[in-house]
């Protein structure tokens, strides 16, 4: 009978590099990154690792109305805001890549706020809001003052335009001030306000300093037009 083994076989030999494990002090911590450019990085690689998973999380809980109106839209739009503020830094955008790119190197499954960052906006103002944060349409003079300032935001916007400003981050500042005043003054899906909603999508999704072509002018020019004029007629 063969004496019994004290330790489990293994297919082949293996002897222990000593040098190696000299070398090696469990008691050091161990630095991840050796400049404070590499530490800045990572930090911010993380918090957007962070807002996207809280972004997320935030469109399930106010999908199950576990969350106000206005407090889902309060933190969405400062999320949001903070992501675009991490990505537009050069040095972190060229780590970035892209949302794909990094969902997918960190094994990320998050198609709601992939939705999310995509349309650049909180679903409160992709949808005209239906609770108390939507104004009447006049009589009063907070109504009436609401009614001014989303008129004055449309003729802004307009006014940018003929001004020849056409870059994104030129655009889509005034844009959102149009939506966002609008939503104020009704909760009416008037006609045309959809195109608000789908320029900011595609304003969102351009470089910073990307501009529209002659083309896209004219056609937001009209459209934003129409849609000035259908948010009029719901005040009649």
């Amino acid at each position: 009978m063969m004496p019994r083994q004290a330790y489990a076989p293994t297919p082949h030999s293996y002897v222990p590099n000593t040098t190696l494990s000299a070398t090696i002090n469990l008691d050091e911590e161990v630095k991840l990154t050796e400049t404070r450019a590499e530490r800045d990085l990572q930090d911010s690689l993380a918090e957007i690792f962070s807002i996207i998973v809280t972004i997320d999380e935030l469109e399930k809980a106010f999908l199950k109305d576990a969350i106000s109106e206005a407090d889902y839209t309060e933190i969405c739009e400062r999320s949001l805001k903070q992501y675009k503020s991490l990505v537009a830094d050069e040095t972190v955008a060229r780590a970035f890549v892209g949302l794909e790119e990094f969902k997918a190197e960190w094994d990320l499954e998050v198609p709601r706020a992939t939705e999310r960052i995509r349309v650049g906006m909180p679903s409160t103002a992709v949808t005209a809001s239906s609770g108390p944060a939507a104004a009447p349409t006049g009589g009063s003079n907070a109504g009436g003052a609401l009614i001014l300032e989303a008129t004055q935001d449309f003729i802004t916007f307009l006014d940018a335009l003929s001004l020849g400003l056409l870059a994104k981050d030129q655009l889509h500042p005034l844009l959102t001030d149009v939506i966002q005043s609008v939503n104020k003054v009704t909760d009416r899906d008037f006609e045309n306000r959809g195109k608000i909603v789908q320029w900011l999508i595609t304003l969102n999704q351009m470089k910073a300093s990307e501009e529209l072509s002659e083309d896209q002018k004219r056609e937001i020019e009209l459209d934003i037009k129409s849609a000035y004029q259908g948010f009029k007629n719901t005040l009649s």
